[in-house]
């Protein structure tokens, strides 16, 4: 019943490991891997294979913590639509009905989502393989960090599968699982390489504590799901919750929005009672009534709730005790964008086309500019709202230390930075949404366009850095930084004794922070105006006589 016998299971893996981009997502895995490696290896003739070099050790540092950042950022989109799918499906009232046991529809939930990715681990090995001979790794080490690695890959399931109970909508689970995952994600890398001196006790920590851990959150977390699906909420027609807006609102810690007061009523206004004025757009004025609430109340309060808890720490080391590391204050700030910014702006358009209504839009007087515009205000409001909840100590300590006083134009920078993250995620969102007809598509499209844009050149000057030092390519890698918001603001100057620069731009040491930064407005002030007129030629030209 739970895994010979096991339905759910059986369906999950023949539809999961059969579609297209299951193949096309294993090569292009194997690819990058394998240039990963040729990049990084040796140029020397003769290479010393006694065991005692350090390359190896080095190579295969990189090679698994690239791959278990890969694994955390793929977990999530594997396992957060698991049971979210079925409600999107409207199936998920009938999954409850089935004579399943509610145990075996999780465990077949939870193993079918990682499948894949088991998949991928499994068909890396021939390649790491290549660093041994290079000497420094041994194969006990290899086989503790894929230890590791496969035991942090089910706990990061565990907790995208516990997410897709909690919520009606895949994007929702998606976003609060990648901000219960990516601390995780950032300790284990931390803790990998913290101790890669320390070959001994790596090797036993990742043999019994690693998994041990892993173990108790994913048995906890299984037991729960799984209690959640055995005693589920008031269940609706088409699998919904049936939820008491009034007994919510009383019951809610942490956001409790009433419409009708100051200044709840500017951020999220209630349902309009009079009529529109003449030449308002309706489209932003349906909007902005209904976003803030589309995603559910539970998902904004465990967004808030979280972020603001990681950021104590952050705000507290990075802002007041350590003001020359205030850039790492601020790509926290970024990396919440870059979650929370999609969500609200991916399924603008598919939303429509799921509930039937794109045609019916298309054919009224609204322009396609005006329709653009609105739903792009109204994402945009809402992700630039939580955003800036994180920016007020930033604020603060321009008042209370005095280092940032000599530095205003620095933090002006650092909020021009944010808020050109937000207008990019939400357009890229937006646009996605044009082109794909699904929300799922085009929110996952959402992210991996961004991560690519805004993580891989720090990635590339990581690697060049590292491997690539004094070749020509190297001095060419860091121009890509000027798309990544991390970058840039690594590189604004912040004159704060001890006087810090960033290393990870080394192209800064040639045009100079602000030269970098200027680049980086222009670059991403020309790709959304591009974004924005492409979206514009396609309401005009292609979806008018979509159908």
């Amino acid at each position: 019943m739970y895994l010979i016998e096991n339905p759910v299971l059986q369906r999950e893996l023949l539809v999961n490991l059969r579609m297209t981009r299951a193949f096309v997502l294993l090569f292009l895995y194997q690819a990058l891997l394998g240039v990963v490696v040729f990049l990084a290896w040796p140029d020397e003739e003769q290479l010393n294979l006694s065991g005692t070099s350090g390359e190896g050790q080095r190579l295969g540092d990189l090679f698994f913590v690239g791959q278990y950042i890969l694994a955390s950022l793929m977990a999530p989109s594997f396992a957060a639509g698991t049971i979210t799918g079925e409600k999107e499906r409207r199936t998920y009232e009938m999954l409850l009905a089935s004579p399943l046991r509610p145990s075996a529809i999780v465990f077949g939930k939870m193993v079918a989502s990682l499948a894949h990715l088991a998949v991928l681990i499994v068909a890396s090995l021939p390649i790491v393989m290549l660093c041994l001979p290079l000497g420094g790794l041994s194969p006990l080490e290899l086989l503790a960090a894929y230890l590791g690695l496969v035991a942090s890959v089910v706990t990061f399931g565990s907790i995208g599968v516990a997410c897709s109970s909690y919520f009606n909508r895949t994007a929702a689970a998606l976003v609060v699982s990648y901000l219960l995952i990516l601390p995780l994600a950032m300790l284990g890398a931390l803790f990998w390489t913290a101790l890669s001196n320390e070959g001994q006790l790596r090797l036993m920590l990742s043999v019994t504590v690693v998994p041990g851990l892993a173990l108790a959150i994913s048995t906890a977390l299984f037991a729960v799901t799984s209690a959640r699906l055995l005693h589920p909420p008031d269940v609706g027609s088409e699998g919904k919750d049936v939820v008491d807006l009034d007994q919510e609102a009383e019951q809610a810690v942490g956001l409790v929005i009433q419409r009708d007061q100051f200044p709840d009523k500017l951020f999220a206004p209630g349902k309009r009672e009079t009529l529109l004025h003449d030449g308002s757009n309706p489209v932003y004025d349906k909007e902005i009534r209904s976003e803030i609430f589309s995603q559910g109340t539970l998902m904004l309060r465990l967004v808030i709730q979280i972020s603001m808890l990681l950021a104590i720490p952050l705000m507290a080391a990075c802002l007041y005790i350590w003001p020359q590391h205030a850039a790492w204050y601020i790509s926290y700030v970024v990396i919440f964008n870059m979650l929370c910014g999609p969500v609200f702006s991916a399924g603008s358009v598919t939303s429509e086309r799921e509930r039937q209504t794109l045609d019916l839009l298309l054919t009224t007087t609204i322009t396609p500019w005006q329709i653009l515009w609105g739903k792009l205000a109204a994402g945009l409001r809402v992700s630039s709202v939580l955003t800036i909840f994180l920016l007020w100590p930033v604020l603060l300590a321009c008042v209370m230390v005095a280092s940032y006083w000599s530095n205003l134009t620095s933090v002006l920078a650092y909020l021009a930075v944010v808020l050109l993250t937000c207008l990019t995620t939400a357009m890229l969102a937006l646009f996605c949404s044009v082109v794909f007809r699904k929300t799922s598509i085009s929110l996952m499209t959402t992210y991996f366009v961004i991560v690519v844009m805004f993580c891989a050149p720090m990635a590339m000057i990581f690697f060049s850095d590292e491997f690539l030092a004094g070749r020509e390519v190297a001095d060419y890698v860091a121009w890509f930084g000027v798309t990544s918001p991390f970058c840039t603001a690594f590189a604004i100057p912040l004159q704060v004794r001890p006087l810090t620069q960033s290393a990870a731009v080394p192209v800064v040491s040639v045009l100079g922070g602000w030269t970098y930064f200027g680049i980086y407005v222009c670059f991403t002030l020309a790709f959304n105006t591009l974004l924005l007129i492409a979206m514009i030629w396609l309401f005009k030209m292609r979806w008018r006589v979509a159908r």
